[in-house]
């Protein structure tokens, strides 16, 4: 199960520079993470200062 960001990123990118499999790239007006590269480690959720990511 891939994690998911939802509309509560403020696109500060800080979720991006910590995943190990770059799954995460900058979208319009948020970040979105590529559900085939994620490796469902948490650590982009562990991240985000706004709690804008979640399993999926």
């Amino acid at each position: 199960m891939a994690y998911v960001i939802s509309d509560e990123c403020v696109a500060c990118g800080t979720c991006a520079g910590e995943c190990p499999a770059d799954a995460i790239s900058e979208g319009d007006g948020k970040y979105v993470i590529d559900a085939d590269v994620c490796l469902e480690c948490g650590t982009c959720e562990a991240a985000c200062p706004t709690g804008a990511i979640s399993a999926e």
